[in-house]
């Protein structure tokens, strides 16, 4: 068992050490990079997937740093006993060795793009400011000195705010004399936010720009690494970045780096004294395929082993879902044509698809094709893969729903969606025929609703329910009941008028294994709520207008009866 804290949103590599969180030890991805050197590296990775903490570790390897006054400041002690200090001298010498860039755009996500960029400039200077101890003993010229101040200051021209991290990669060059290490973190946020905001095309130019200057044509450079959740396309970002190696989640390399390993998961578990729970953490947050290694959510393992460690025991909860809106999956759904609801059903109910795979991809893109959506929700962690074929020069991938929470996000996105489309439905034709007993009519209807929904439970009586007690409370002259007690039994559906002098109606539900089945199963749930005397209750109130429904299921199929 362990006492120590769960590192819960911990971004700092310094801060997990000092304060003794529990850590899952990463660093052998140090001798990885070394061992496989590229001159720039990006990773792509869902949100969550601790990918802020991975290169803030790199940083506090790597980094010569220093503090105001230019005196070395050592970082050995945050990698003693640590994987990668047992690998011998020929990597821990690396250790400390060279000028960091690190850079975070996590925060470039404003409304407008003058804030956006006001944002991301901030970003920049802070890390100059970080460095301003190359300013100390007149290593750079005069002409270098004003610059950098410029752009401290907020006075940079419009050159110079584009080259900014060129730039002190220069500086930083000449004061250590030894090439710089650049860390550009989540690179995509500013343009994903640029995406919804409408206006891409100024903030990918920028960064365009920006990242031309320090990773194309910047001779200071020892390497890159950018992390993000999406590749998007050279032609949008990366224009003529021929030394770019990416590393996305269907590459095998560095596949252990980003998220927890099923062996870190069963030994966590047992430290914190919670080894029976493996299943159902298994359930819930496994089924990640990052090129061929299994994978967990660690988002939602720390938080889960974070709220059992008390005695108290807490049922699994989507934590991943809450740190996000989940738009992706809402505009596919909301945008869903036939096909595509069906596979969306198909994979709530554990199915699979199969789409085509594509890696380049710009968010103005996103919404071209279904194909395109498909991919998006694939590369952010809302599918995995589970095989793979080739069909002429087109990757073909076979996908299904990671695990129960993200099912759940699938779930609660079209329950969220049927709400809001049954408030777009004429109803008076269902309401007129509810209340003047035309049982085709009604079953009509709900046939046709059930036909433009996205179903899942596989068609169980549970889902059928849902979908009925929800399209009745939109007709909103109703108090509907579902499962009360009344008479021998409980019926599935009680609606009645505020006045007692109104209409009442009783509603079973049920659900046929055919469709050749459906009328006489639906006459059994008539007989059903009349011998259990369900309307009792009813006539107990005041009602005397009741009407008794029978309704059977079968897909998306729906046949009513009532008691004449």
């Amino acid at each position: 068992m362990t006492d120590k804290t769960v590192p819960i949103g911990i971004e700092f590599y310094k801060q997990m050490i000092d304060k003794d969180y529990y850590y899952v030890d990463k660093t052998m991805m140090i001798k990885e990079l070394l061992d496989h050197p590229a001159s720039v590296s990006l990773f792509t990775r869902p949100r969550r997937f601790g990918k802020t903490l991975t290169l803030n570790m790199l940083k506090t390897f790597f980094e010569d740093e220093r503090d105001l006054q230019g005196n070395k400041i050592d970082n050995s002690q945050y990698f003693a006993g640590k994987k990668i200090a047992g690998c011998g001298e020929k990597y821990m010498q690396k250790m400390g060795q060279y000028p960091v860039i690190s850079v975070s755009l996590k925060s470039v996500k404003q409304p407008e793009f003058e804030m956006a960029y006001d944002s991301l400039q901030n970003e920049i200077q802070r890390e100059f400011r970080r460095h301003r101890y190359v300013c100390n003993d007149d290593i750079l010229s005069e002409d270098e000195m004003e610059q950098f101040q410029r752009i401290i200051s907020n006075a940079a021209t419009a050159a110079e705010s584009a080259s900014a991290i060129a730039i002190l990669s220069e500086c930083l060059k000449k004061y250590h004399q030894k090439n710089v290490i650049i860390l550009i973190d989540e690179y995509d946020v500013p343009l994903e936010n640029a995406n919804f905001a409408n206006f891409y095309d100024d903030m990918a130019a920028f960064i365009r720009s920006l990242f031309e200057s320090a990773l194309k044509t910047n001779e200071n450079l020892e390497f890159a690494i950018i992390t993000g959740c999406l590749r998007i396309s050279r032609e949008s970002i990366f224009t003529g970045l021929n030394n770019l190696k990416i590393i996305s989640i269907i590459q095998n390399e560095y596949a252990e780096y980003f998220g927890f390993t099923p062996q870190e998961v069963h030994r966590m578990l047992e430290d914190y004294g919670l080894a029976d729970c493996e299943e159902e953490v298994q359930n819930w947050y496994n089924g990640y395929l990052f090129g061929e290694t299994e994978v967990y959510n660690p988002w939602s393992v720390i938080n889960y082993i974070d709220e059992n460690r008390s005695k108290t025991k807490i049922f699994p909860r989507p934590y991943w879902s809450n740190t996000s809106s989940n738009s992706i999956v809402k505009d596919l759904i909301e945008n869903a044509d036939l096909n595509t609801k069906k596979e969306v059903e198909r994979l709530i109910a554990g199915g699979t698809i199969e789409k085509p795979i594509h890696e380049d991809v710009t968010y103005g893109d996103i919404y071209d094709s279904q194909d395109n959506l498909w991919n998006f929700l694939f590369f952010t962690g809302y599918l995995k893969k589970i095989s793979e074929r080739m069909e002429e020069d087109i990757l073909y991938f076979k996908m299904k729903i990671p695990n129960a929470e993200v099912r759940l996000i699938y779930r609660t996105t079209v329950l969220a969606w049927f709400g809001r489309e049954v408030k777009k439905i004429e109803l008076s034709s269902f309401v007129r025929a509810i209340e003047e007993g035309d049982c085709a009519v009604f079953g009509e209807f709900l046939s046709a609703q059930l036909l433009e929904t996205i179903s899942f439970f596989d068609y169980s009586e549970n889902y059928y329910h849902g979908f009925l007690v929800g399209m009745l409370k939109a007709i909103g002259k109703y108090e509907v009941l579902s499962n009360r007690e009344s008479g021998n039994g409980r019926p599935d559906i009680i609606m009645k008028s505020p006045s007692l002098r109104g209409k009442a109606f009783i509603m079973e539900l049920k659900v046929a294994p055919s469709f050749q089945k459906m009328d006489v199963i639906a006459k059994e749930a008539v007989c059903q709520a009349v011998e259990k005397n369900y309307f009792v209750e009813l006539e107990k109130e005041g009602y005397s207008d009741i009407t008794v429904y029978g309704l059977c299921f079968y897909k998306k199929e729906c046949l009513v009866r009532k008691k004449e």
